[in-house]
């Protein structure tokens, strides 16, 4: 293994290592909220400047590779694609400081029918196994798993969408829970945003791989029987 190849490998294993601490912050997100640990929301909260120093970390490693050796070709398109990899999950790490920080406001735990009737367990999940799938898709170089993650994303934002509707029907009939349901449309929120951020790893593992750049609204688009056949054309050679 040459030194270029070396380097490649100790910033491969930095981002593993990040996956790996954001996917258990989302984990220990989910955990607090359902049951109402605060001091576990608290070690979320702290551990989120870990997730900030990986993140600085691996810009730092990614210039200095740029710098040191001036990448062409698939290890170029790797760097780059890894720089916005980094990026989405410096925020998916946010998004799980977001979730842990409305437990810590809250007084209680949300009611079990307000957890059914948003379908808040369904959505975690959803965004939990397309968290674990994206880094599989990566790792495996799988365009396949890619570009069905991308489709998916549309589960989480279809829950979101009706948030709305259901918890001013739930506030109508529970005034006294305003203050739970608006923690609830934040976590939502939130948990939509993780959604969006792994599909747009999905798209920089298509570029990686493929050499394509994917935009994720035409991805969408593909549900009706339509052949998979991106709009935007191959990405520059290099």
């Amino acid at each position: 293994m040459n030194q270029l190849d070396k380097e490649l490998q100790l910033i491969k294993a930095k981002v593993n290592a990040m996956w790996e601490l954001v996917t258990a912050q989302v984990s220990s997100a989910r955990e607090a909220l359902e049951t109402a640990n605060h001091d576990l929301a608290r070690r979320v909260v702290k551990r989120d400047k870990k997730v900030n120093t990986y993140d600085s970390k691996i810009d730092r490693m990614c210039e200095n590779f740029f710098a040191l050796y001036n990448p062409v070709a698939v290890d170029l398109r790797w760097v780059l694609a890894t720089l916005k990899i980094n990026a989405n999950l410096e925020r998916i790490g946010d998004s799980a400081e977001g979730i842990a920080q409305q437990v810590r406001e809250i007084e209680g735990t949300f009611s079990p029918e307000l957890l059914e009737i948003t379908r808040l367990p369904e959505m975690f999940t959803a965004a939990q196994d397309m968290l674990q799938d994206a880094f599989r898709a990566f790792d495996d170089q799988d365009t396949t798993l890619a570009r069905e993650l991308i489709l998916r994303d549309k589960l989480l934002n279809k829950i979101n969408g009706k948030k709305d509707r259901i918890l001013v029907k739930y506030i109508q009939a529970h005034p006294d829970q305003i203050d739970h349901c608006l923690k609830m449309s934040s976590v939502l929120q939130k948990l939509e945003r993780i959604g969006d951020q792994v599909t747009n790893i999905a798209e920089e593992v298509i570029f990686y791989v493929d050499a394509k750049m994917i935009k994720h609204k035409s991805m969408k688009k593909k549900t009706k029987g339509k052949k998979d056949k991106p709009d935007t054309g191959e990405a520059p050679s290099v």
